[in-house]
């Protein structure tokens, strides 16, 4: 099942946005330190996911959020913020 998932970073206080099909495999991932960027952030937490039913879908979604580049965005998307 494809997602568009927020991973959240408190060591960090960074979010990181990504589309897989796999949601759990890909949070140990980032977790274990396979992707560069999210290695120096563990742990990841998941505090945001969109089931789509395409990975295409998934990687527009995104993209989409990704273009908003905003903090304030991604956290209403969540309802951190109102």
């Amino acid at each position: 099942m494809p997602f568009t998932y927020i991973l959240y970073s408190a060591k960090l206080d960074k979010y990181y946005v990504g589309a897989c099909t796999d949601i759990e495999r890909r949070l140990y991932e980032h977790n274990i330190g396979h992707s560069k960027f999210t290695s120096t952030g563990t742990p990841w937490v998941v505090v945001h996911n969109e089931i789509f039913e395409t990975l295409q879908e998934a990687k527009r979604r995104e993209a989409y959020i990704k273009k908003q580049k905003s903090r304030k965005y991604i956290e209403r998307l969540f309802g951190k913020i109102p």
